[in-house]
């Protein structure tokens, strides 16, 4: 007997994505990974070339193949009125909609929810901004602009020098929850039998994740340090330069980590140290204790460190650089990469959803789509001729006349 998986969650649900950049497409790419037929429409209306990540290059050149697999595209001119009639009838086939272009932009094209609600009842249409409705709803956004004025790049950088955060953390947070809206819609459609519109913004994700350090002034009356200021909750939290001039994070945060770090490094005159009994005690006592430890640990190497606080189950982790983590021992082995096929037909490997689900990774079913990939057979299925799908395939040039 042959053993098949399951089907995937969302599987039979058809989403349609008026998308670009990070965050929209990271919504669409979760529901995809899920097993949504997502849909990418791209504008090559007025000279456009459809989702304009395509051709950005340096800190960019990874958006579009990394949040836009398992998509089909289609390339309609959306400026014209075949276009958006073909737009409007895939709409009205879907089950979502997403977008998160300027505000305005789609209420333009007459894609605005309050229109698509009048030809769709059941539709759910997540929009994806910069700030949620308020005085701010206007202003154009990203998410270095909200790191910025939401306090997260000041907790990042040292005092006086606000930093912000090495990802694009705000929006691909930022497209997770506008996914968890659509999911939480999907489920009460079952009860009510109707759509409804799903909005996540920039601005307001920044603000719960630093809600934490909101949380600690309300409760303490101190304002929260930025993190490289920080007085440390912990004795020993800190990155620690060794022997092969690598660096490498080292934790002891526990009163029992604290005596097997001690025993494992024959440290026994600081285990019995009075000044160090406890975790407090030695959080006071790091202005001298810090310096006798980097000393003390500096004749190590990083991977004599890593051994011996992984034999011992203490907190460690060598200090990596992003394009390293394609040849992680953990990563490759769990099935955490899988190959993806780059639009320029490069294999490379991409990194997967961090879930498991029945025992199974969400694989790469579809590699990010050449613009207007799938129309035709889009396009057929909605039962346009061989003949028309062609020029609504093609951008139109308007009339002199």
């Amino acid at each position: 007997m042959t053993l098949t998986s399951p089907p995937l969650p969302y599987q039979g649900v058809r989403v349609i994505e008026f998308t670009h950049m990070v965050m929209g497409p990271t919504c669409g790419m979760l529901l995809a990974d899920l097993g949504a037929e997502v849909i990418k429409v791209e504008d090559i209306g007025h000279g456009r070339q459809g989702d304009s990540t395509r051709q950005l290059k340096g800190s960019g050149s990874g958006f579009f193949p990394m949040f836009n697999r398992n998509k089909k595209s289609i390339a309609l001119d959306l400026q014209s009125t075949n276009g958006l009639e073909a737009a409007l009838e895939l709409i009205q086939s879907a089950d979502v909609v997403i977008e998160n272009f300027k505000s305005g932009t789609m209420k333009k094209l007459g894609l605005d929810y309050e229109t698509l609600k009048v030809l769709n009842p059941r539709l759910i249409y997540a929009s994806h901004k910069g700030f949620l409705p308020g005085p701010y709803e206007n202003r154009t956004a990203l998410d270095e602009v909200v790191q910025m004025m939401g306090g997260l790049a000041y907790m990042t950088g040292r005092p006086g020098d606000p930093l912000r955060a090495g990802s694009s953390v705000n929006d691909i947070m930022g497209g997770m929850f506008g996914a968890i809206g659509v999911m939480a819609a999907l489920a009460q459609r079952h009860v009510t039998g109707l759509g409804q519109e799903i909005q996540s913004a920039l601005f307001e994700n920044n603000v719960l994740l630093v809600a934490q350090h909101m949380m600690q002034f309300a409760v303490t009356g101190q304002a929260a340090a930025p993190m490289p200021a920080r007085i440390s909750a912990w004795g020993i939290y800190d990155i620690f330069k060794v022997s092969d001039d690598e660096q490498i994070f080292l934790a002891v945060v526990t009163d029992t980590a604290w005596e097997i770090f001690c025993q494992a490094f024959a440290f026994q005159d600081l285990f019995l140290d009075e000044r160090l009994k406890t975790n407090n005690q030695r959080v006071t006592q790091r202005e001298w204790m810090m310096p006798i430890l980097r000393d003390r640990l500096r004749k190590f190497s990083a991977k004599e460190l890593s051994v011996l606080f992984e034999k011992h189950g203490l907190p460690f982790a060598p200090i990596t650089q992003p394009e390293d983590l394609f040849e992680d021992p953990h990563l490759n082995a769990s099935g955490g990469l899988e190959d993806l096929e780059l639009p320029s037909g490069k294999i490379t490997k991409a990194v997967l959803l961090p879930l498991v689900m029945n025992g199974q990774r969400l694989h790469i079913r579809l590699s990010p789509p050449q613009l207007g990939e799938h129309g035709h057979e889009i396009l057929k299925a909605l039962g346009y001729k061989d003949s028309d799908i062609d020029s609504l395939t093609q951008p139109h040039t308007p009339s002199n006349n």
